[in-house]
């Protein structure tokens, strides 16, 4: 049995049903990580020596394009947790990477802070001590998962080294982790996402993960790449569903003083296939992504830093395409196209947004490294 098969199971038997009340009200999706981690989803791409599925970023970006047909706050939960396992592989971690083998574990990101805001790559928490225990002091601004994960990945100021950053394995749990309150956001409802402030965390020095000093390097190889993939996969499962609602929408919606469909009206059909042009021509980039990075081509961390920005927008175009067209019966809830609507204005706020993706693009296309002093 391939991932598929389970995977199709759970997002119709728990993710779907669940949907839309794990966004009215802004529930996390437990039922559903739960199910996920059973059939051995969570532990997709752990390696299989470890007891894992072994399955690299292909695999991982369809189960995120599928949790987001139905739920954006279950693939965002997930998407976390892959990127955060990408960190714990590239970090040879193989005390955690067993516990995601056997569904007793969620980890995920703990990048963002309040002061440096959406720059991941300029961290202004602290780690401290000169012996077997690291002292980390650090206000992180938005932690998906944040009171529901077992784990973080945790960046800091280094230790002693040269560097802009280090990364750390955080158990939840910890004395000095404070978590901040509820969160009750435009979109991505359930995604738990919520300030967490560590106040002289104590961890054990074989917390690091990686070299001190070297953590942005292994944010940039080992986690960027999966983070971005898999939030354009989320994007175009948000794009795919709410074209196919937006089709069953006009074709079972009648004028009847017309005694015809609104599928039989030229202008929305016009907008339906803009919708369904940019949803293929958005899918057909991170395919063509992937196949560079698994072939090693040169344009391939081009690719990777353009397909987030480039699914960003079309997710927001396709929803307003999608809201235009239904009318105002798209405004109400049981519809389902608002939800869609708000979900997709989150991924472009998602560090790196789309204004600094673009940065990084033009700075790729002119020759000039993407981060400089002035960014940093």
């Amino acid at each position: 049995m391939t991932y598929q098969d389970p995977l199709e199971r759970v997002v119709k038997e728990v993710v779907l049903p669940a949907a839309e009340s794990v966004d009215r009200s802004a529930t996390f999706p437990r039922e559903a990580v739960n199910a996920l981690a059973g059939a051995g989803l969570l532990a997709l791409t752990v390696p299989s020596g470890y007891g894992g599925g072994g399955a690299g970023l292909p695999a991982a970006t369809d189960v995120v394009q599928q949790l987001s047909t139905a739920c954006g706050s279950t693939a965002m939960v997930v998407m976390m947790h892959y990127s955060a396992v990408a960190a714990l592989v590239a970090a040879d971690r193989e005390d955690v990477l067993r516990e995601i083998a056997t569904g007793r574990h969620l980890s995920t990101l703990a990048f963002s802070e309040t002061g440096s805001r959406s720059h991941f790559w300029a961290p202004l928490g602290t780690a401290t001590g000169d012996g077997t225990e690291i002292r980390l002091n650090s206000r992180k601004s938005w932690v998906t998962s944040a009171s529901h994960a077992d784990s973080y990945i945790w960046s800091s100021r280094p230790l002693a080294a040269p560097g802009p950053m280090t990364l750390w394995l955080v158990r939840t749990g910890t004395p000095g982790l404070s978590i901040g309150p509820e969160f009750d956001g435009l979109g991505l409802r359930g995604n738990d996402s919520r300030p967490v402030t560590g106040t002289d965390v104590e961890v054990p020095r074989t917390a690091l993960l990686g070299v001190d000093g070297a953590g942005l390097d292994l944010a940039l190889s080992a986690v960027l790449p999966w983070f971005l993939l898999l939030n354009a996969a989320a994007s175009i499962g948000l794009m795919r569903a709410v074209t196919g609602e937006t089709a069953e929408h006009l074709t079972r919606t009648r004028l009847r003083h017309l005694d015809r469909s609104l599928a039989q009206l030229p202008d929305s059909r016009a907008q339906l296939a803009r919708m369904r042009i940019e949803t293929d021509r958005t899918a057909a980039l991170l395919d063509r992504t992937l196949a560079a990075l698994q072939k090693g081509h040169d344009d391939a961390q081009l690719l990777v830093l353009e397909v987030k920005a480039a699914a960003d927008g079309s997710a927001a175009e396709v929803a307003d395409l999608a809201m235009t067209a239904c009318g105002g019966a798209a405004f109400r809830r049981e519809l389902g196209i608002e939800r869609r609507f708000r979900d997709s204005r989150a991924a472009r706020v998602m560090a790196p947004t789309t204004p600094a993706l673009l940065d990084f693009v033009g700075r790729a296309l002119c020759g000039l490294p993407l981060l400089d002093g002035a960014d940093g």
